[in-house]
């Protein structure tokens, strides 16, 4: 654990260290290096509350938890800000194949999908090779079929390849129910060889009712694949998800002041799926972007610009709690964001999206972190993470501090996002990232809006 008072004196000890914002960073940077507070943090939250799943009373136990853990780290103008929200829930899911070929499928079933019957679903199977095959299919092809859309995802560092898979868990259960399926079973959107398959989100086309949708961890995806290629193959599917459609979320924040009318904004998302205990996703965010501004309270240091620390609620089922903070603070000065959701493993890339009078500004903070091993990107067009970039469209900077992703979609979505997965020594470096960004943002004057 570090000692706030030691640290004090080794930032505020003469007066050159004092107006050396370098210095003071890099101090701040080898503290939080050294042991910081995150993975306590994030073992607490994950052992007394667990999941969080966006709108049910677990998550609401994880912002009494949030708004608890902030005045630990001595935030002040902690507030929570409340927006509507459709609550779904899983309840039983089972499939099968049935026939000349009989043996269970391990399946999650996607966010906001639709019920079966209590009794499921039985039809045969219509296979496609990748997205762009459904997409290809006539109208009405598959009509009293369950879709099994297929795919492969690589393995990569920035995450890339999740961008051009996602679109089969998002869209392609309503694309499929536009060409006439009863049902859709995707191959997870993931990179893992294990049996647990991969929860997350679909959307339904506006004014019709989602059809029901599964996702089937990787082995089974291939398993069933192998057999589509032996002949026909049906499937009997039950998913008895419930829906409310007036339910709540709410987004929790807590500040350092500073002694401008600017604002920083850092953080996490606090729900997380139902499969795990919200580690990775989001919990270590949180525990790094908190730490951080603890790190920074305990030093006795006081920002120009107020940091302020946002745990948005509802981001798995649709970025409701970063559009609902978004559009509440669009006239609010918020010169810069920073979102940490990409897993627990190290930062080792620094990238941004501001103005050009701000670009020293991360010149300084690559400075700073490349003891880190972090390297700058090769441009100022970052999108940040998925909560803060609605505020883009107002102006807000982005800050963004890149984790290794090689072995995240391993764990996304799926029961094995938990604690034992953390490396500490990542975790710590993250914070020490985070800290001397943070601070070297929130001590600067450089305008950093991009319009």
């Amino acid at each position: 654990m570090f000692r706030p008072l030691t640290l004090a004196l080794l930032i505020t000890a003469t007066p050159v260290l004092a107006a050396d914002r370098l210095t003071q960073a890099a101090t701040l940077r080898d503290t939080a290096l050294a042991r910081s507070e995150a993975f306590p943090l994030l073992e607490d939250l994950t052992t007394r509350v667990g999941p969080r799943l966006a709108g049910t009373p677990a998550e609401q136990r994880g912002r009494d938890w949030a708004i608890a853990a902030m005045k630990a780290a001595g935030l002040v103008n902690i507030k929570t800000e409340p927006f509507p929200l459709p609550v779904w829930e899983r309840g039983v899911e089972s499939a099968e194949i049935v026939g000349s070929h009989p043996q269970k499928l391990a399946i999650a079933a996607l966010g906001y999908s639709g019920a079966t019957p209590p009794q499921g679903i039985t039809a045969p199977i219509a296979y496609f090779a990748s997205y762009q095959a459904l997409q290809d299919a006539a109208p009405g092809s598959i009509a009293g079929k369950i879709a099994f859309i297929d795919h492969r995802m690589a393995v990569t560092q920035d995450g890339s390849s999740y961008g051009s898979n996602g679109a089969v868990r998002r869209s392609g259960p309503a694309l499929a129910q536009s060409k006439g399926a009863v049902a859709v079973l995707i191959r997870s959107v993931g990179t893992d060889s294990h049996r647990n398959p991969h929860t997350g989100g679909t959307v339904a086309a506006p004014g019709v009712a989602a059809i029901p949708s599964a996702a089937l961890s990787l082995p089974d995806a291939e398993q069933l694949a192998r057999l589509v290629k032996l002949g026909p193959v049906s499937v009997k599917f039950i998913s008895t998800p419930r829906f409310d459609p007036n339910g709540q979320s709410a987004n929790v924040s807590g500040e350092i002041p500073g002694t401008s009318g600017e604002v920083i904004v850092i953080g996490g998302h606090l729900d997380s799926w139902d499969l795990g205990t919200g580690t990775i996703d989001d919990g270590a965010g949180m525990a790094i972007t908190l730490t951080a501004a603890k790190t920074i309270k305990a030093a006795r240091l006081k920002p120009r610009r107020t940091i302020r620390v946002v745990f948005w609620g509802a981001e798995e089922f649709g970025l409701w709690g970063g559009r609902a903070y978004a559009e509440a603070h669009k006239a609010e000065n918020i010169v810069l964001a920073a979102e940490s959701d990409f897993g627990a493993d190290r930062v080792w890339r620094i990238a941004s999206n501001v103005a050009d009078t701000g670009l020293p500004l991360i010149a300084e903070i690559g400075t700073v972190l490349a003891p880190l091993g972090i390297a700058p990107a090769s441009d100022n067009k970052s999108g940040g993470g998925p909560d803060v970039g609605p505020m883009r469209p107002n102006g807000v900077g982005i800050l963004d501090l890149e984790q290794d992703g090689t072995r995240y979609f391993d764990l996304h979505h799926t029961p094995d996002d938990t604690l034992d997965k953390v490396d500490r020594a990542q975790l710590d470096q993250n914070v020490a990232a985070w800290t001397a960004a943070i601070w070297l943002a929130a001590s600067d004057d450089r305008p950093l809006r991009t319009k």
